[in-house]
């Protein structure tokens, strides 16, 4: 049978057979294409490798700068706060992090709540943390140094980004778990954490594996394990926590993209789309796994199931650890 009808009619029979053809691209309000001017990155204290490297790729595919914006305060708070504030137009994004799920367990009234005042866009990485001595401690496993720890009550210091951090939280479990008293000392920054303990003022630590790890290849910190149940494919040397003599102790930290509640849904799947996109680059995969992560992206359902359960699992952390919310 043939088919006759004006070009109009015909579209239109078209769009209803498959959308997928006919769908258009994210708009601002004005009608414009998603995005019509320069983006702003917010990272807490985390690592920048990531969001650095995402922000140079979608720059050059949007032809739109994706600016990175530093806001260190308050262990994650200042930035997170700084998101929840901003317009919801898709202009302001929130590196998401384990610090905010650690948060909803740690604080009795948190100032925000990832699954009520955000939207998710995307899980992009995650990464064990892994458990570094300075090289002049006198030890080369997990069980010599609780040992030493236990052997020097509160004379050992370990650093960390901040109180409530996931690095805090690691070594928190790491005592509660082994009966060791460690003193906290808390920077603002994970660069600020790790050059203290290379200049040999923090004895020990727990950061994440992009932070650590070319300093520990570069014999400037001392590896001790991995905090992931499973071995780390890029240190497969590292014992982990558990098989280390620490039974059942497991921590990952992870990166995600996140932008304020009520940023428009078609804004959001853009975003979504063209981070996956960029994730899937070859020079990008290339550069993230000499990062030492993991590299995943999802859709915006997955990363919100992957929040309840890391909201979960830190939930039992704080409860094991017997710490009381503040």
């Amino acid at each position: 049978m043939k088919l006759t009808c004006h070009t109009g009619i015909c579209y239109a029979l078209l769009c209803v057979v498959t959308s997928s053809v006919c769908a258009q691209p994210a708009s601002t309000g004005s009608g414009q294409v998603f995005p019509v001017k320069p983006i702003r990155f917010i990272i807490g204290p985390s690592s920048e490798v990531l969001p650095r490297l995402l922000a140079q790729r979608l720059s050059q595919t949007w032809g739109h700068q994706v600016l990175i914006d530093p806001r260190t305060g308050g262990g994650g708070i200042v930035a997170a706060d700084t998101v929840m504030k901003s317009p919801p137009d898709g202009y302001t994004w929130l590196l998401s992090t384990a610090t905010f799920t650690v948060s909803a367990s740690l604080l009795a009234n948190p100032p925000f709540d990832l699954l009520r005042d955000f939207q998710a866009v995307s899980l992009l990485a995650s990464a064990p943390f892994y458990l570094m001595t300075h090289p002049s401690l006198p030890v080369t496993t997990v069980k010599e140094l609780t040992a030493l720890a236990k052997a020097r009550p509160g004379q050992l210091n370990y650093g960390t980004s901040g109180v409530g951090t996931p690095p805090h939280m690691a070594a928190e479990m790491y005592k509660s778990m082994t009966g060791i008293n460690l003193v906290h000392v808390p920077y603002k920054a994970v660069a600020a954490a790790i050059t203290e303990q290379m200049a040999g003022q923090i004895q020990v630590s727990f950061q994440y594996g992009p932070s650590s790890l070319p300093h520990v290849r570069s014999g400037k910190l001392r590896g001790l394990a991995v905090t992931s149940i499973k071995r780390s494919r890029f240190a497969t040397e590292l014992p982990t926590m558990d098989e280390s003599g620490v039974a059942g102790y497991e921590i990952i930290g992870w990166n995600g993209i996140h932008v304020p509640q009520r940023t428009p849904v078609d804004i959001i799947n853009k975003l979504n789309t063209d981070l996956r996109q960029a994730l899937q680059a070859p020079e990008v995969q290339e550069r993230l796994i000499a990062a030492s992560l993991d590299i995943h992206g999802t859709t915006r359902t997955e990363f919100d199931a992957f929040v309840n359960r890391d909201r979960a699992r830190w939930a039992k952390v704080v409860k094991d650890a017997g710490i009381t919310p503040e």
